[in-house]
């Protein structure tokens, strides 16, 4: 996601300067370099070199580690299918070879099934199942509160979702895991959910689930962590105030993190420092012209010895920051961020890829949908991903988990191995 738009720079020119001197000015201020955090940018200019920067990268595998998917569920098909499912939300399957994977395989089974697909944003998905012109929304993130409500303001209910992988371990766009990280000098040697929690969040009255508020996630402010040594640090470190560098609050990943670890609440730190994307004067090989909040954000960490904040491991080899092992409680276990650890869902704050579809109000989803979600889910589909090789593969518990969802919601009768 980008950052909002700005205005361009204009030097005021002052009585009495010469024409000449002027000039020379506005020359000088359009030479800056346009990488400064008070610089205004074109959105769509950031949107170009969002584009640039995936031409590449979503044909490239992201790792070359195999999962052993032999405990997921084998795909049975329960019945001939045809017709047409029509697609609209999250580009990451198409910039990639993943949705041609997938529907070259489920057309195997099914030679009469035709795939209709508005691939271009997680951002059109709701919108495609609200107004009638999609049957099935990837995304690769929860639909926001906005999304949903006007879902149910169309519909009348809730979409029914499933987990169709899990996030990348830190592949660029790719809803990677999230990850805390320090300066190197900090001595925190590990922290919890509830840490966290203290450390960005605020005191709250409650917090979302989907479109459903819950007073029960709301915690007062003695609960905020404000300084180095409420964490036990001592020392130099004590008196220390902990100064949080995030994404700005108009991403959808701190709406992933406020989900995961402040059950829903908003309500962040009122020091926290935000960041967005922008451009840079010149290309790199990993993201072109695009310079993203994340990279800022370990820049500004690196040079921050009381800094904190949460990014991907993709910049984990940024000089002089480090993360450490992340709890969902205080008795543990401590765990790294590893392909591994976020592929079992050990990782606290390992994420999910989604697909979304109609529930009409006491009836069951489209039969074809509901046969295309078991594919997806089952061990063959899963394979798929894996040979993708940027999401990771579904465990065979959460896969079995989804599709016991769709046979709750969904027209498929085959029973579970």
């Amino acid at each position: 996601m980008t950052g909002k738009a700005g205005m361009k720079r204009e030097i005021p020119r002052a009585p009495g300067v010469a024409p000449a001197l002027a000039a020379l000015l506005i020359a000088v201020a359009a030479a800056a370099p346009a990488v400064a955090q008070d610089v205004p940018v074109n959105s769509i200019d950031l949107q170009h070199a969002r584009a640039e920067a995936l031409k590449t990268k979503g044909l490239k595998p992201a790792y070359t580690r195999t999962f052993d998917l032999s405990g997921l569920p084998e795909y049975r098909p329960s019945a001939p299918m045809t017709g047409t499912i029509r697609q609209w939300g999250s580009n990451y399957l198409k910039d990639s070879p993943l949705q041609g994977y997938f529907e070259e395989a489920f057309r195997r089974y099914h030679p009469g099934v035709r795939f209709e697909n508005n691939l271009t944003s997680t951002f059109v998905g709701m919108a495609g199942l609200y107004t009638g012109q999609a049957d099935l929304a990837p995304m690769g993130r929860r639909p926001s509160w906005e999304e949903l409500q006007a879902y149910q303001r169309v519909r009348g209910a809730a979409p029914a979702e499933i987990v169709m992988a899990t996030g990348s371990y830190n592949v660029s766009g790719w809803t990677f895991a999230l990850v805390p990280f320090v300066h190197k000098d900090n001595p925190i040697a590990r922290l919890t959910i509830e840490q966290l929690d203290g450390i960005f969040g605020a005191q709250r009255d409650g917090g979302w689930h989907g479109n459903d508020w819950d007073p029960s996630a709301a915690r007062g402010p003695e609960k905020n962590i404000r300084t180095w040594g409420q964490l036990g640090l001592t020392g130099e470190w004590a008196d220390k105030p902990i100064n949080v560098h995030a994404y700005n609050l108009s991403f959808h990943f701190p709406e992933a993190f406020a989900e995961m670890v402040f059950q829903g609440g908003y309500k962040w730190n009122e020091t926290l420092k935000e960041y967005s994307n922008r451009m840079r004067d010149s290309a790199n090989d990993d993201f072109g012209r695009l310079w993203t909040a994340g990279d800022q954000i370990m820049d500004a960490l690196r040079g921050d010895r009381y800094g904190v904040t949460y990014t991907s491991m993709l910049y984990h080899d940024k000089p002089n920051v480090k993360t450490v092992p992340l709890a969902r409680t205080a008795a543990g276990p401590y765990v790294l961020p590893t392909l591994e650890t976020v592929q079992d869902r050990s990782y606290p704050l390992s994420r999910e890829v989604y697909f979304y579809t109609h529930r009409p109000v006491g009836e069951k989803i489209d039969p074809l949908v509901a046969e295309y979600l078991r594919f997806v889910v089952s061990r063959e589909g899963q394979e798929l991903v894996q040979k993708d090789a940027k999401y990771l593969p579904l465990t065979a518990e959460l896969a079995r988990e989804q599709l016991r969802r769709i046979e709750q919601v969904g027209a498929a009768t085959q029973a579970l191995d």
